[in-house]
């Protein structure tokens, strides 16, 4: 028993935090709900200190407002402050993708080209989840070799804020990012002309900027 160590406080707030930010933007907390600490510790088996930590984050990250004394809410979706969020992310995956290209091995873009598949595997299912899920695979791939981790973070902060947008069009019957796309991407990678994979990405994220509209 001289093995097990009491869980880390921070860990029990990421759990909180990833758990509530992954039922916000899959729309089973919906905008606009009110969401109270007591009753999503009990669900998430923890106590209200790390679910309280984890509402004060969101609500930095835009996810939740709150009224001291009054409620804590999911926010609306706003398109100003998706296409903010995406004018933010996309010049930072502008950046790590020009820095990354030059370094990218066989196997970094094997993997982008595999993510891909399951992207477009997933879209043509209709499979939400998996599609956003292998999106974020292919582009992390690029985030990891850039080696920025101010990068790396701010995008991981902001991401959330469009993913709530992209999985409500993609439920209406619109269409996630491009297959097509994100194959201009990777034969730019391969070939190593990063002027050209910053194009693409550049292109990838002006339609996202585009759907918010």
């Amino acid at each position: 028993m001289e093995a097990i160590r009491p869980v880390p406080r921070t860990l029990l707030r990421d759990r909180a935090y990833a758990a509530i930010r992954d039922a916000i933007v899959a729309g089973e907390i919906e905008p606009g709900a009110v969401v109270r600490d007591a009753e999503l510790a009990e669900r998430l088996g923890l106590s209200r200190a790390p679910v309280r930590e984890a509402f004060s984050r969101l609500v930095d990250e835009g996810l939740l407002e709150s009224k001291p004394q009054s409620y804590t809410r999911v926010t609306p979706l706003v398109a100003a402050d998706v296409r903010d969020a995406a004018a933010v992310v996309g010049a930072l995956h502008e950046l790590v993708t020009r820095v990354a290209v030059p370094r990218l091995s066989a196997a970094d873009v094997a993997a982008m080209s595999a993510a891909n598949e399951r992207f477009a595997a997933a879209v043509r299912a209709g499979d939400v989840d998996t599609a956003l899920r292998a999106d974020d695979e292919l582009h992390d791939v690029l985030v990891r070799v850039s080696g920025n981790r101010a990068a790396a973070a701010t995008i991981a902060r902001y991401t959330p804020l469009i993913r709530r947008l992209e999985r409500r069009r993609f439920g209406e019957g619109g269409n996630c990012r491009s297959a097509g796309l994100h194959e201009r991407l990777i034969d730019a990678c391969a070939a190593g002309d990063a002027a050209e994979a910053v194009r693409v990405t550049a292109e990838i994220w002006r339609g996202l900027e585009e759907l918010a509209d």
